[in-house]
Formats: C-alpha cells, sequence, structure tokens
C-alpha cells in the first residue's frame, strides 16, 4: 500500500519505518526538511495542501501537534487543517484515514472510570476543538475514518519527572493519570492496517491508572529524595481504560512504567 503521512514528528517517523520495513510505500507531509531514506517528503502547509502530484495514496495517518497549547494554537492546528485535507484527499483511493486525537475529549475529573463506550463531554476549550475535530473527519470519511486517543505517552525521557520530584514537597490530592509506552503506541498505529473491520475509534493506555503522587514519590526514592506528603484524600483526574484496543488482540509489551522509568534512569 501507499501510506501517507500528514504531520512527521518522532512518532510518526517511528511507526512510518516499521510500515516500510513490511513493505509499504511511505509518502510524509511536513513542514521542515526530513531525511529518512525509506520515504518520500513533501514540504507543504497543511492549510494548502496539494496531493495531485502524488501517486494513489491507500491510506492515511494525521498526527498533528499545535506549537503551543493555546484555544488559538488548537483551532489553527486541528480544525482550519482539516478542509484542505479532506479536499485534497478526495482524488485518492482512500481505505482509511487514521486520525491521532486524544483523551482529552473526556471531561470527567473526579477520579470517574473511563473507557471506549463513555460520552465524550470535554470540559474545555482544548477538549472540545478536537472533538469537533474528531466528528469533521468522521463525517468527510464516514465509513474510513479511526480516531485514536493515546493517554499520556511516556518512554522518551524522565527529565519532567525529575524536575517534580525535586520540586513537590507535597501534593494537593491524588489526581489519577494515565499512560502508554511510545512503543506500544507506535505497534498498535502500525497494527491498525490489519485489522479488518475498525472500531470508529480506540483509546490506546496501558490500562494501568495510578496517582500522579505515588509516581512522584518513587522518583524520590530512586534519587534519594525527600518523600512528598499528600494534602487530600480528594480524587480528580480519570481512570482511563482502553477496552476496544484489547479486544483487537494487541498485547502490551510495557505495562509496568516503573520498570520503564528505572532503565530511563539507568
Amino acid at each position: 500500500m501507499h501510506i501517507l503521512f500528514i504531520g512527521y514528528g518522532k512518532t510518526s517517523r517511528r511507526v512510518a519505518k516499521q510500515l516500510f520495513e513490511q513493505g509499504h510505500q511511505i509518502t510524509t507531509i511536513s513542514r521542515s526538511p526530513k531525511t529518512d531514506e525509506f520515504a518520500t517528503h513533501l514540504i507543504q502547509d497543511v492549510h494548502q495542501l496539494d496531493l495531485a502530484p502524488v501517486p494513489a495514496i491507500d491510506w492515511v495517518y494525521v498526527l498533528l501537534s499545535p506549537s503551543q497549547s493555546t484555544v488559538e494554537a488548537y483551532q489553527q492546528t486541528y480544525i482550519d487543517s482539516v478542509a484542505p485535507i479532506v479536499a485534497a484527499l478526495k482524488q485518492h483511493p482512500i481505505q482509511n484515514v487514521v486520525v491521532v486525537s486524544s483523551t482529552r475529549v473526556y471531561g470527567e475529573n473526579k477520579g470517574e472510570r473511563i473507557d471506549d463506550d463513555s460520552i465524550m463531554q470535554p470540559s474545555d476549550e482544548q477538549g472540545r476543538l478536537l472533538l469537533k475535530m474528531e466528528q469533521l473527519y468522521q463525517q468527510a470519511f464516514a465509513e474510513h475514518c479511526v480516531v485514536i486517543r493515546p493517554t499520556g505517552i511516556y518512554g522518551t525521557s524522565v527529565a519532567r519527572m525529575i524536575k517534580l520530584a525535586e520540586a513537590t514537597q507535597s501534593y494537593p490530592q491524588i489526581h489519577w493519570s494515565n499512560r502508554i509506552h511510545i512503543d506500544d503506541l507506535i505497534r498498535f498505529l502500525a497494527q491498525l492496517i490489519h485489522v479488518e473491520h475498525p472500531e470508529k475509534s480506540y483509546i490506546v493506555s496501558n490500562n494501568q491508572p495510578i496517582p500522579l503522587h505515588e509516581i512522584i514519590q518513587w522518583f524520590q526514592r530512586q534519587l534519594h529524595l525527600p518523600e512528598l506528603v499528600l494534602e487530600s484524600r480528594k480524587e480528580t483526574g480519570k481512570r482511563i481504560f482502553a477496552k476496544r484496543m484489547v479486544e483487537t488482540g494487541f498485547e502490551l509489551e510495557h505495562e509496568d512504567c516503573f520498570g520503564d522509568y528505572e532503565k530511563l534512569l539507568k
């Protein structure tokens, strides 16, 4: 198959490499030059996308990310790009469009359990824009769109967690956090082309929700730092479970984040 990646960051690159090794032809769209020899790289603005000169495209991955976390940046990156992308793909024999979104579309914040069947009720404007993006793609490619909602991606660096461990002396409440190792996310994205009848959407998570203060405390113990004090048993955040991902037969290789963090600390 000829597979197009719209947005070419570290996740896209690794998915593209896996698919190339499986024998697929890869083309990428990005704003800056890329050098991977296994793909054809096009430098284009997605808001003015032109795919007329590109050979017939069978499968598309859309992995865009805003340069800032502002509402304006979300609008420009996720919403304003949909119409030109859809228009550019119209002339191609698309079998599926995989759109990477976020679990931010679920607005719960009291420790609730969330899975693929939960109702999406974003609690902020960024979440509402992500949900609108999903809906626009699903309307444009009604039978050929798969939305992926990863939880917090980890596995490349522990610098942020080390800073938190060094700076945190107390934590206000139990805040549930959820994660997926980048290698598992990449394998699932690549495996989707082998799923005969994919669902409309998939949460991708390691199904191991953990209170964030416990992760910070773990780092503090590893770094021989004073452990934080938990101020309240109030619960915030949400506990997210990837039910449909498991139903595909996909098996995680990274269920224990602490084992992964330990390797990254060495």
